[in-house]
Protein backbone atom coordinates (compact mmCIF):
# COMPACT_ATOMS: atom_id res chain seq x y z
CA UNK A 1 0.00 0.00 0.00
CA UNK A 2 1.06 3.32 -0.94
CA UNK A 3 1.43 5.22 2.43
CA UNK A 4 2.21 8.45 0.82
CA UNK A 5 -1.63 8.20 -0.57
CA UNK A 6 -3.26 6.96 2.71
CA UNK A 7 -1.60 9.48 5.37
CA UNK A 8 -4.14 11.56 7.71
CA UNK A 9 -4.05 15.22 6.70
CA UNK A 10 -4.30 17.86 9.29
CA UNK A 11 -4.46 20.98 6.61
CA UNK A 12 -6.83 24.10 7.59
CA UNK A 13 -8.07 23.97 4.04
CA UNK A 14 -7.76 20.68 1.18
CA UNK A 15 -5.46 21.62 -1.49
CA UNK A 16 -7.07 20.46 -5.30
CA UNK A 17 -4.91 17.27 -4.77
CA UNK A 18 -6.07 16.13 -1.68
CA UNK A 19 -9.25 16.48 -3.14
CA UNK A 20 -9.14 14.66 -5.61
CA UNK A 21 -7.38 11.76 -3.14
CA UNK A 22 -10.69 12.35 -1.13
CA UNK A 23 -12.45 11.48 -4.25
CA UNK A 24 -10.56 8.13 -4.92
CA UNK A 25 -10.46 6.83 -1.60
CA UNK A 26 -14.05 7.72 -0.94
CA UNK A 27 -15.01 5.81 -4.67
CA UNK A 28 -13.46 2.58 -3.31
CA UNK A 29 -15.15 2.97 0.07
CA UNK A 30 -18.08 1.11 1.58
CA UNK A 31 -19.49 4.29 3.67
CA UNK A 32 -18.10 7.60 4.64
CA UNK A 33 -18.27 9.39 8.24
CA UNK A 34 -18.41 13.10 9.05
CA UNK A 35 -16.83 14.00 11.91
CA UNK A 36 -16.28 17.72 14.20
CA UNK A 37 -14.82 17.90 17.31
CA UNK A 38 -16.29 20.37 18.97
CA UNK A 39 -14.22 23.02 21.29
CA UNK A 40 -14.25 21.85 24.92
CA UNK A 41 -15.70 25.60 25.95
CA UNK A 42 -18.61 25.43 23.49
CA UNK A 43 -20.05 21.76 25.05
CA UNK A 44 -22.34 22.88 26.63
CA UNK A 45 -23.94 25.50 24.51
CA UNK A 46 -23.22 22.69 21.44
CA UNK A 47 -25.07 20.07 23.94
CA UNK A 48 -28.11 22.48 24.47
CA UNK A 49 -28.72 23.61 20.32
CA UNK A 50 -28.63 20.24 19.60
CA UNK A 51 -31.36 19.74 22.08
CA UNK A 52 -29.50 16.37 23.78
CA UNK A 53 -31.03 14.70 26.54
CA UNK A 54 -28.72 13.13 28.47
CA UNK A 55 -30.79 10.45 30.03
CA UNK A 56 -30.73 8.77 26.72
CA UNK A 57 -27.43 8.51 26.49
CA UNK A 58 -26.38 4.87 25.82
CA UNK A 59 -23.08 3.84 27.95
CA UNK A 60 -20.51 2.77 26.41
CA UNK A 61 -16.48 1.26 27.93
CA UNK A 62 -14.45 1.39 25.47
CA UNK A 63 -10.92 -0.54 25.91
CA UNK A 64 -7.69 -0.86 23.90
CA UNK A 65 -5.23 -3.08 23.79
CA UNK A 66 -1.63 -2.33 22.61
CA UNK A 67 2.21 -1.96 24.05
CA UNK A 68 2.63 0.61 26.33
CA UNK A 69 4.69 2.53 23.94
CA UNK A 70 1.90 2.11 21.26
CA UNK A 71 3.60 -0.48 18.57
CA UNK A 72 0.72 -1.34 17.44
CA UNK A 73 -0.83 2.22 16.68
CA UNK A 74 2.56 3.32 15.17
CA UNK A 75 1.95 0.77 12.54
CA UNK A 76 -1.37 1.96 12.19
CA UNK A 77 -3.23 -0.75 14.04
CA UNK A 78 -6.26 -0.40 16.80
CA UNK A 79 -7.22 -3.41 18.50
CA UNK A 80 -10.43 -2.82 20.50
CA UNK A 81 -12.76 -4.29 22.54
CA UNK A 82 -16.04 -2.27 23.83
CA UNK A 83 -18.99 -2.85 26.42
CA UNK A 84 -21.95 -1.49 25.92
CA UNK A 85 -25.34 -0.84 27.50
CA UNK A 86 -28.01 -3.06 26.71
CA UNK A 87 -25.79 -5.01 23.85
CA UNK A 88 -23.89 -7.53 23.45
CA UNK A 89 -19.98 -6.72 23.55
CA UNK A 90 -18.44 -6.45 20.53
CA UNK A 91 -14.38 -6.12 19.31
CA UNK A 92 -12.68 -4.52 16.29
CA UNK A 93 -9.04 -4.80 14.60
CA UNK A 94 -8.56 -1.89 12.68
CA UNK A 95 -6.02 -0.86 9.49
CA UNK A 96 -5.21 2.68 8.73
CA UNK A 97 -4.32 4.04 6.31
CA UNK A 98 -5.51 2.11 3.57
CA UNK A 99 -6.31 2.42 -0.25
CA UNK A 100 -9.68 0.51 -0.46
CA UNK A 101 -8.46 -0.60 -4.23
CA UNK A 102 -5.32 -2.75 -2.85
CA UNK A 103 -7.67 -4.44 -0.36
CA UNK A 104 -7.71 -8.08 -1.19
CA UNK A 105 -11.38 -8.99 -2.69
CA UNK A 106 -11.27 -12.07 0.15
CA UNK A 107 -10.70 -9.24 2.67
CA UNK A 108 -13.23 -6.98 1.52
CA UNK A 109 -15.72 -9.81 1.58
CA UNK A 110 -15.12 -11.67 4.90
CA UNK A 111 -18.65 -11.07 7.00
CA UNK A 112 -17.95 -7.80 9.17
CA UNK A 113 -15.20 -5.84 7.06
CA UNK A 114 -16.08 -2.02 6.74
CA UNK A 115 -13.97 0.20 5.03
CA UNK A 116 -14.90 3.52 5.44
CA UNK A 117 -13.37 7.08 5.07
CA UNK A 118 -13.54 9.25 7.94
CA UNK A 119 -13.53 12.95 6.69
CA UNK A 120 -13.51 16.20 9.13
CA UNK A 121 -12.35 19.57 8.80
CA UNK A 122 -8.74 19.72 7.13
CA UNK A 123 -8.38 16.16 7.09
CA UNK A 124 -9.12 12.79 6.27
CA UNK A 125 -8.29 8.84 6.21
CA UNK A 126 -9.07 5.80 4.84
CA UNK A 127 -9.59 2.80 7.62
CA UNK A 128 -10.44 -1.02 7.10
CA UNK A 129 -12.03 -2.39 10.48
CA UNK A 130 -13.34 -6.02 10.79
CA UNK A 131 -16.06 -6.10 13.41
CA UNK A 132 -17.41 -8.94 15.05
CA UNK A 133 -19.88 -9.34 18.34
CA UNK A 134 -19.48 -11.40 21.22
CA UNK A 135 -21.67 -14.24 22.45
CA UNK A 136 -22.49 -12.48 25.53
CA UNK A 137 -22.39 -9.17 27.60
CA UNK A 138 -20.14 -10.05 30.14
CA UNK A 139 -16.81 -11.41 28.06
CA UNK A 140 -14.66 -8.09 27.86
CA UNK A 141 -15.44 -7.86 31.75
CA UNK A 142 -13.68 -11.00 32.03
CA UNK A 143 -10.61 -9.44 29.97
CA UNK A 144 -10.62 -6.22 32.01
CA UNK A 145 -10.69 -8.27 35.45
CA UNK A 146 -7.81 -10.27 34.10
CA UNK A 147 -10.14 -13.19 33.50
CA UNK A 148 -9.82 -14.08 30.02
CA UNK A 149 -7.08 -14.27 27.29
CA UNK A 150 -7.21 -11.10 25.04
CA UNK A 151 -6.93 -13.60 22.13
CA UNK A 152 -10.45 -15.61 23.31
CA UNK A 153 -12.06 -12.44 22.60
CA UNK A 154 -11.58 -12.29 18.92
CA UNK A 155 -12.50 -14.79 16.22
CA UNK A 156 -10.84 -16.42 13.62
CA UNK A 157 -10.66 -14.32 10.65
CA UNK A 158 -9.74 -10.79 13.45
CA UNK A 159 -6.43 -12.86 14.38
CA UNK A 160 -5.49 -13.21 11.23
CA UNK A 161 -6.28 -9.93 9.94
CA UNK A 162 -3.99 -8.65 13.12
CA UNK A 163 -1.15 -11.12 12.21
CA UNK A 164 -1.42 -10.00 8.47
CA UNK A 165 -0.67 -6.36 9.91
CA UNK A 166 1.45 -6.72 13.42
CA UNK A 167 5.28 -6.59 13.83
CA UNK A 168 5.78 -9.87 13.70
CA UNK A 169 6.30 -12.18 17.12
CA UNK A 170 3.68 -9.45 18.54
CA UNK A 171 0.99 -11.79 19.91
CA UNK A 172 -2.66 -10.81 21.25
CA UNK A 173 -2.13 -12.27 24.28
CA UNK A 174 1.06 -9.78 24.33
CA UNK A 175 -0.60 -6.85 24.57
CA UNK A 176 -1.08 -4.16 27.40
CA UNK A 177 -5.19 -3.57 28.57
CA UNK A 178 -5.20 -0.12 27.76
CA UNK A 179 -8.48 1.58 29.51
CA UNK A 180 -11.26 1.33 29.66
CA UNK A 181 -12.67 4.61 29.05
CA UNK A 182 -16.22 6.10 29.65
CA UNK A 183 -17.83 7.29 26.47
CA UNK A 184 -21.72 8.06 26.23
CA UNK A 185 -23.18 8.09 22.89
CA UNK A 186 -26.78 9.87 21.82
CA UNK A 187 -28.33 8.96 18.05
CA UNK A 188 -30.82 11.73 17.08
CA UNK A 189 -32.31 12.78 13.84
CA UNK A 190 -32.57 16.89 14.18
CA UNK A 191 -35.77 18.01 12.44
CA UNK A 192 -33.76 20.60 10.37
CA UNK A 193 -30.81 18.21 9.47
CA UNK A 194 -33.34 15.19 8.85
CA UNK A 195 -30.47 12.81 9.11
CA UNK A 196 -28.99 10.17 12.10
CA UNK A 197 -26.74 12.51 14.15
CA UNK A 198 -23.89 11.24 16.55
CA UNK A 199 -23.00 12.59 19.68
CA UNK A 200 -20.55 10.38 21.65
CA UNK A 201 -18.96 12.49 25.10
CA UNK A 202 -15.76 10.85 25.69
CA UNK A 203 -14.41 11.13 29.18
CA UNK A 204 -10.46 10.86 30.02
CA UNK A 205 -8.43 9.99 32.46
CA UNK A 206 -7.34 13.63 33.01
CA UNK A 207 -10.49 14.86 33.01
CA UNK A 208 -10.57 16.33 29.73
CA UNK A 209 -13.35 15.42 27.10
CA UNK A 210 -14.09 15.06 24.08
CA UNK A 211 -17.43 15.53 22.39
CA UNK A 212 -18.00 14.61 18.54
CA UNK A 213 -20.50 15.05 16.35
CA UNK A 214 -20.83 12.17 13.06
CA UNK A 215 -22.94 11.08 10.48
CA UNK A 216 -23.04 8.67 7.85
CA UNK A 217 -23.04 8.56 4.29
CA UNK A 218 -22.85 6.71 0.94
CA UNK A 219 -19.83 8.14 -0.71
CA UNK A 220 -21.68 9.62 -3.84
CA UNK A 221 -24.01 11.89 -1.01
CA UNK A 222 -20.42 12.90 0.30
CA UNK A 223 -19.91 16.63 -0.62
CA UNK A 224 -23.65 16.55 -0.43
CA UNK A 225 -23.90 15.82 3.19
CA UNK A 226 -20.99 17.67 4.20
CA UNK A 227 -22.61 20.88 2.62
CA UNK A 228 -26.37 20.33 4.69
CA UNK A 229 -24.11 19.53 7.60
CA UNK A 230 -22.24 22.68 8.10
CA UNK A 231 -25.28 24.80 7.10
CA UNK A 232 -27.31 22.76 9.39
CA UNK A 233 -24.40 22.88 12.56
CA UNK A 234 -23.14 26.84 11.82
CA UNK A 235 -26.69 27.38 11.92
CA UNK A 236 -27.05 26.56 15.22
CA UNK A 237 -24.09 28.49 16.10
CA UNK A 238 -21.71 25.16 16.65
CA UNK A 239 -17.68 26.18 16.17
CA UNK A 240 -16.67 24.50 12.82
CA UNK A 241 -13.38 25.75 12.68
CA UNK A 242 -11.03 24.70 16.00
CA UNK A 243 -8.79 22.30 16.41
CA UNK A 244 -9.64 18.82 15.67
CA UNK A 245 -9.08 16.01 18.08
CA UNK A 246 -9.28 11.95 17.38
CA UNK A 247 -10.76 9.86 20.52
CA UNK A 248 -8.59 6.60 19.49
CA UNK A 249 -5.19 8.61 19.52
CA UNK A 250 -6.39 10.89 22.52
CA UNK A 251 -7.26 7.84 24.78
CA UNK A 252 -4.27 5.66 23.35
CA UNK A 253 -1.69 8.54 24.26
CA UNK A 254 -2.90 8.76 28.10
CA UNK A 255 -3.21 5.59 29.13
CA UNK A 256 -0.03 4.79 27.61
CA UNK A 257 1.55 7.81 29.84
CA UNK A 258 0.06 6.55 32.76
CA UNK A 259 1.23 2.87 32.33
CA UNK A 260 4.32 4.04 31.56
CA UNK A 261 4.11 6.37 34.93
CA UNK A 262 3.38 2.95 36.80
CA UNK A 263 6.69 1.09 35.51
Amino acid sequence: MTATKTRARRRVELSDEDLAEVLALSSGSDSVELKLTVPDADHRSAIEALQLDPLDAQIRLVSFFDTPDLTLNQRGVIVRARRVQGREDDTVVKLRPVVPDELPEELRSTPGMLVELDAMPGGYVCSASLKARLSGASEVRKRVAGKRSTRKLFSKPQRAFYKAHAPEGLELDDLTLLGPIFVLKINSTPRRFGRKLVSELWLYPDGSRILELSTKCPPKEMFQVAAEARAFLTGLGIDLSGQQQTKTKSALEQFSRRRQLAG
